[in-house]
């Protein structure tokens, strides 16, 4: 299986344009604040959503509209997120409105999402003026604008996609997605957007879409806040004409391999650029008795505020490390337990058999002062393995979230 990472984003599959412009929301003219993805043609479509009792009125309003596993565009603002208003519905059904209008489909072949503030309403005006604009913008490089301006506390974009043969056609995956601030399991922990000229039905679109984020976005957390518009949507055009997947065959698992890997990428730049963040944190756990219990523990380690810290300090206080999975829940024996960082710098071991081993802490600040960090952990009581994704935790997570709203 031959998974090529590719340019283009969400535009690289077949059939799909897109745009990104600054209409009016976000009050610095500089930051494109309305994006537009659009298919020439009827896709199969799924989506996942935030776990919390609080969610945003465009997520009621995709779930209505992607009902029948159908749709054609995504339109989506940021600095407003259209949550815990009044008239959130109505707001989210005029977006949908305004651009079907303009493309001339049905308002309800949207997926919609808004993303900023929490609780301030939206004004209509400025989408209603900037949607000729965005619509007249669309275009096959249009990927990169869509993805600016989905953004609000990210630094960079998040844009990948792949290339990948599905019996004997080739097919691409592509995607973008925003995500800095308010990360946290269980799904979906941001916005994601993601493309595919494969022929693949709704119903294996879904359960696709749910295996890949079991191991890449609901093993994600960058501060323990799991936000209330967070939505994952995937939609196939189906325009590389493979033969339709419709049931687990080899084709789905060539199809879904690929998902992971875009997924992955996506997870790993969503940590790396973390409110106020100045590295991304891995942590690996192997020798688990059951995969549960490696989830368990790696996420424990990597929400830690105090390991988070640590991190940023390029302190190896590895006792924080078995503090958390103590506290994990997890059934795990402790006496068990070792612990060692890793880095371009090096790897160096700190605990074995749950207690501490001669270690140079001059190695170690040398190994934990690179932006990527690996704390491995094995458990040595079975074989199962996971991986959690997160970051450390900076003076400047607290600016940011000090001011955020006003």
């Amino acid at each position: 299986m031959n998974i090529e990472f590719i340019n283009g984003g969400v535009t690289a599959p077949k059939g799909f344009l897109a745009s990104g412009v600054h209409c009016g929301i976000r009050k610095n003219k500089t930051k494109k604040d309305l994006a537009l993805i659009f298919c020439e043609t009827e896709c199969d479509v799924a989506a996942v959503y935030t776990q919390n009792l609080v969610y945003g009125a465009p997520i009621t309003v995709t779930r209505n509209n992607i009902a029948d596993g159908k749709a054609r565009a995504v339109i989506c603002n940021s600095g407003i997120a259209n949550t815990c208003n009044a008239d959130g519905v109505e707001k989210a059904e005029m977006m949908c409105e305004l651009a079907a209008k303009e493309l001339n489909i049905k308002p309800t072949d949207f997926v919609v999402a808004s993303t900023g503030v929490i609780g301030q309403p939206i004004d209509i005006e400025p989408i209603k003026k900037g949607m000729p604009q965005l619509v007249k913008e669309l275009s096959a490089d249009g990927s990169d604008s869509a993805a600016q301006a989905i953004m609000t506390t990210d630094t960079v974009k998040k844009e990948f996609a792949v290339e990948f043969t599905l019996g004997g056609k080739k097919c691409k995956i592509g995607a973008i997605s925003k995500g800095s601030g308010m990360i946290h399991p269980n799904m979906a922990t941001m916005l994601g957007f993601i493309t595919t000229d494969a022929n693949i039905s709704s119903n294996m679109l879904k359960k696709a879409l749910l295996e890949a984020v079991k191991d890449s976005f609901n093993m994600l957390s960058v501060d323990g806040d799991t936000s209330t518009n967070d939505t994952v949507a995937v939609l196939a055009s189906g325009l590389c004409e493979n033969e339709r997947i419709e049931s687990e065959n080899e084709d789905y698992f060539i199809f879904l391999s690929a998902l992971n890997s875009i997924c992955e990428k996506l997870v790993k730049l969503m940590a790396k650029d973390g409110e106020g963040a100045t590295k991304l944190v891995e942590c690996q756990v192997s020798g688990a008795k059951t995969v549960e219990i490696a989830k368990t523990c790696a996420k424990a380690v990597i929400c830690s505020s105090l390991v988070k810290a640590a991190m940023f300090g390029a302190d190896a206080n590895w006792g924080r490390i078995l503090c958390a999975l103590g506290y994990s829940g997890a059934d795990i024996d402790v006496n068990k337990v070792d612990v060692s960082f890793k880095s371009k710098g090096g790897e160096i071991a700190v605990c074995k058999n749950g207690a501490g081993i001669e270690f140079s802490e001059e190695i170690a600040k040398y190994v934990l002062v690179e932006d990527e960090i690996f704390i491995i952990v094995s458990l040595n009581d079975g074989e199962a393995t996971a991986t959690a994704y997160g970051c450390d935790l900076t003076y400047d997570y607290v600016k940011i979230n000090g001011d955020y709203r006003t």
